[in-house]
């Protein structure tokens, strides 16, 4: 199965975008179509599910069921955002085990002629599908310029291994993501806190917390002697990357840790350009270190002009996504 549904969730359209963009690159070169479901809407990301369930059912279930309409044989529905595949594959569990809710947040989806039988479509986070359908094989007969030498730390985040609704990670320390960094040449570092937390909102609820949550995660890829931490999750990217300058100057620290999405490095391996990667739109540059990894490759590939400075969040706002300005597709 190369042809999938696609819920790319709020963040590809903000903070992700780099996401998004490294992603739609990387497709062809992996044989894969996805198709973006038909008006979807917000997962309610983290907190919606602690404040208001039914409602947050409500809206998380309108996805699945609008994918459960669109899709053509035994599609399955593919999320590239943690938090995103969580909530969607949550939700399908959950109306499958309790049947009250089901049944609430039916009455609520009949609002907008809408219906969703638990278990009528499969939710498979992006990273999954590539080591399952695509395969580690077919993934490096794609590289063309191996990342050799570029020590990364994998962070997974953790959201997906735990609680693993689909039975497919190794709980303590999943190596899936180790896998395929290490298939497109990279010397992947024993990173013992890949599935701890980044402090998601904390940032700004608890400062302190927050920030401690970040240098440890900082510090212990420093350790490693990685030059870079590569994530699956928006949330993870956004929160190390945009956040470092707060806690260093809360911490007396000078750490400057790239923090790049695993579509990325996929894209530079297979030759691409770093204009349709969203390289060097990090808050911690990566594009230097990225360069003198792939020299010999063709000289467009990081050859990209800069794309425009992003200004860092407001300390006052949580670290959540941001539709593009005016003028930015």
């Amino acid at each position: 199965m190369s042809d999938y549904l696609y819920y790319p969730g709020c963040s590809m359209e903000g903070s992700g975008r780099s996401y998004r963009e490294s992603l739609a690159a990387v497709c062809a070169p992996l044989g894969i179509t996805l198709h973006e479901i038909d008006d979807w809407n917000c997962c309610g990301a983290t907190e919606y599910v602690s404040l208001a369930t039914l409602p947050a059912y409500a809206m998380i279930t309108r996805n699945l069921a609008l994918a459960a309409g669109q899709k053509q044989g035994d599609q399955a529905l593919v999320a590239a955002c943690s938090a995103c595949y969580l909530n969607l594959a949550k939700a399908d569990r959950y109306l499958d085990e309790q049947p009250l809710l089901a049944g609430q947040v039916n009455d609520a989806l009949a609002a907008g002629d809408l219906h969703y039988q638990p278990g009528s479509i499969r939710v498979r986070h992006l990273l999954e599908v590539l080591l399952t359908d695509v395969g580690l094989d077919k993934i490096r007969a794609a590289v063309k310029t191996p990342l050799t030498g570029l020590k990364v730390a994998p962070y997974l985040g953790c959201l997906i291994a735990r609680p693993d609704l689909n039975h497919v990670y190794n709980h303590d320390q999943p190596a899936d993501l180790d896998r395929l960094l290490a298939a497109l040449g990279c010397e992947v570092v024993d990173y013992p806190l890949k599935t701890e937390c980044c402090g998601g909102h904390l940032t700004q609820i608890a400062p302190k917390v927050g920030l401690e949550l970040i240098r440890r995660l900082v510090a212990e890829a420093t350790n490693r002697q990685a030059a870079m931490m590569v994530t699956i999750c928006p949330m993870c990217q956004i929160n190390i990357d945009a956040y470092q300058g707060e806690m260093n100057a809360m911490f007396g620290t000078h750490y400057a840790m790239p923090i790049v999405f695993f579509t990325q490095l996929l894209g530079l391996a297979f030759g691409l350009d770093a204009r349709d990667l969203g390289i060097g739109r990090e808050y911690t540059n990566a594009k230097a270190l990225l360069a003198q990894t792939v020299k010999d490759a063709p000289a467009k590939t990081l050859a990209a002009a800069e794309p425009p400075p992003r200004n860092r969040p407001d300390k006052r706002a949580l670290p959540m996504p941001r539709m593009p300005e005016s003028g930015v597709h």
